[in-house]
């Protein structure tokens, strides 16, 4: 089994920052792709930015310029920085992973979620 733990969340006033990190840890051979989503109330889950192995990252429009994804690939940890944040940026933040478990098994696994509070 593989779990993946975020921290980092809280209340934060708009404009300010805030830093995720998610740890996998478990039986992992290799983790491929790794990401952050969030789902606000009434809401669906949205990507917000997601790194592969090779540090090629991928944004949502809607944060683009104002958050960055990186990951250790040692420690298999993945963090966002997120600055200027905005009432809007209010949800849960999951954690995402693809990690091959075995050499020919590749399985998703998502975090329990952090919740992100921006006051306005």
């Amino acid at each position: 089994q593989v779990q993946l733990v975020e921290s980092g969340g809280g209340l934060v006033q708009a404009g300010g920052s805030l830093r995720l990190s998610c740890a996998a840890s478990g039986i992992i051979f290799s983790i491929n792709d790794m990401g952050w989503y969030r789902q606000a109330p009434g809401k669906q889950r949205e990507l917000v930015a997601t790194i592969t192995s090779g540090g090629i990252t991928n944004y949502g429009d809607s944060v683009k310029g104002r958050f960055t994804i990186s990951r250790d690939n040692a420690k298999n940890t993945v963090h966002l920085q997120m600055n200027s944040l905005k009432p809007e940026d209010t949800a849960v933040y999951y954690c995402n992973a693809e990690v091959r478990v075995r050499s020919s098994v590749l399985m998703n696994y998502w975090g329990k979620g952090t919740l992100v509070t921006v006051a306005s």
